[in-house]
């Protein structure tokens, strides 16, 4: 499964609920695009320092998705699809589910509007 950051900042907080919901997942899965705007909110918060440690302790469990040439090639394909119906999201969430598509997992997020994605199974817990 590959995490949304907003996933990943209720994994650092300790949320029951999704722990619960990945304890049998095998592998866990970050693009790089979440990676990056998680480390961004970090940047801005006052706990800075803890989730800083927390992050670098999951990172040994957690297995990174790096943006390539094929992830861009869905990322075209799956922009031009929600341009056309006229339901955009946000460009970094195109990212992640381009990885998604690209590696036919499924997304833990609670951001509904991954719901406009086609061929995306979404995880909510």
């Amino acid at each position: 499964m590959i995490l949304d950051t907003n996933a990943l900042s209720a994994l650092a907080d300790g949320d029951e609920a999704l722990l619960a919901r990945l304890d049998a997942v095998p592998e866990l899965y970050v693009p790089v695009v979440v990676l990056g705007e998680y480390r961004f909110g970090i940047e801005q918060s006052r706990y800075r320092r803890t989730y800083e440690r927390w992050l670098d302790d999951a990172l040994g469990d957690l297995a990174v998705l790096p943006i390539l040439e094929p992830t861009a090639r869905q990322y075209a394909k799956l922009f031009r699809e929600l341009k056309a119906a006229g339901t955009p999201i946000p460009t970094n969430d195109v990212w992640i589910a381009a990885l998604c598509r690209e590696h036919r997992l499924p997304l833990v997020s609670r951001d509904s509007h991954f719901a406009a994605v086609s061929a995306l199974r979404r995880v909510v817990w």
